[in-house]
């Protein structure tokens, strides 16, 4: 199931249901196609969670075609026994990869800026 809504800043938000498609995708319509995919496992009523959202937003080009701009995908671990008994107490936690590498973990609790801007520049 897709299904769609206007959002912050121009973002839409697409809801995934189904096999192999949990959780949440924030994009515009070429993000699903960005070089850079920010995952972060999140909890439904989690003010930290919502915290690190807005600011990895903030860091984000804001137009899609500009190099700095990334897709986030937004991951509720409650729906998944196999990433609670991996990130329970951790949430939030944000991971990142490139040119579709590994993912790597960037930070949990908030958001570790210089750490995401490093990340974001590695390679340039």
């Amino acid at each position: 199931m897709l299904s769609g809504a206007a959002g912050r800043r121009g973002l839409q938000l697409f809801v995934f249901a189904g096999p192999g498609l949990p959780g949440f995708v924030f994009s515009g319509s070429g993000a699903l196609m960005s070089k850079i995919h920010f995952t972060l496992y999140s909890r439904s009523y989690c003010h930290l969670c919502e915290d690190m959202l807005q600011a990895l937003l903030a860091l984000r080009a804001p137009d899609e075609n500009d190099a700095g701009w990334f897709a986030v995908e937004v991951i509720d671990v409650d729906d998944h026994p196999e990433l609670v008994a991996k990130y329970d107490e951790l949430v939030p936690v944000l991971s990142g990869s490139k040119d579709g590498r590994a993912p790597i973990q960037l930070c949990h609790y908030f958001l570790d800026a210089g750490s995401v801007r490093k990340f974001l520049n590695e390679g340039d």
